[in-house]
C-alpha cells in the first residue's frame, strides 16, 4: 500500500511540476496605415470575419467583456478546431483580451493590442500558454496563423479606410 501511495504522490508531483513549468508564447506585430479607431472597427466587426479573415470565424457569442465566445480557428488547411474563450477585458481602440483552455492541461491568454504610432497603428497579437501539454507542444504553427491574421486585419483595414479617404477627394 505504501508503494502505491508513493508512486501516486510522485505522479501527482510530476504533473504539478509539468503544469507549473509549461509556459510558451506567440507574438506578432504589424504596422497598419490606419488609426486605432479604424483597426478596432474591423476587429470588432466579427459578423464580417468570413469576408476577409482566414484564421478566425466567430461561431457563437458577442465580443463584449464577460461574454463567452466560440471560434473556428484555422491554424492551417489541415488543422481546424473550435475554441471557446471568455472576453476578459476590452479597452476600446486599445485592447481585446480573451482567455480559455482546459485548466492544468493548456490555458491561453490572448491579446490584441493596438498602439497609435504617428498616423498609423501597431497591431500586436500576443498569446501566453500554460499547462502540462505546453511542455510537449510546438507553437510555431499558431505563430504563423497569427501572422496571417495580422496581415489580413491590415489588408482589410487599409482597403476599407484608404478607399474611403480617396473617395473624399
Amino acid at each position: 500500500m505504501t508503494k502505491l501511495l508513493i508512486i501516486s504522490l510522485l505522479i501527482i508531483a510530476l504533473l504539478v511540476v509539468l503544469a507549473w513549468t509549461g509556459q510558451k508564447s506567440v507574438h506578432h506585430e504589424i504596422m497598419v496605415d490606419a488609426s486605432p479607431e479604424e483597426v478596432w472597427s474591423v476587429l470588432m466587426d466579427a459578423d464580417r470575419y468570413e469576408e476577409w479573415n482566414p484564421v478566425m470565424k466567430l461561431l457563437d457569442g458577442d465580443l463584449k467583456e464577460g461574454n463567452q465566445v466560440k471560434y473556428q480557428f484555422t491554424q492551417d488547411e489541415n488543422n481546424i478546431s473550435k475554441i471557446s474563450s471568455t472576453v476578459k477585458q476590452m479597452v476600446s481602440q486599445q485592447l481585446l483580451n480573451q482567455q480559455g483552455g482546459v485548466p492544468l492541461i493548456i490555458i491561453f491568454d490572448h491579446q490584441y493590442i493596438l498602439t497609435p504610432l504617428g498616423e498609423g497603428t501597431r497591431l500586436t497579437i500576443h498569446e501566453e500558454y500554460r499547462g502540462i501539454y505546453v511542455n510537449f507542444w510546438n507553437p510555431a504553427p499558431v505563430q504563423a496563423a497569427y501572422q496571417r491574421l495580422n496581415q489580413a486585419i491590415k489588408t482589410r483595414t487599409e482597403s476599407l479606410y484608404i478607399q474611403e479617404d480617396e473617395s473624399n477627394y
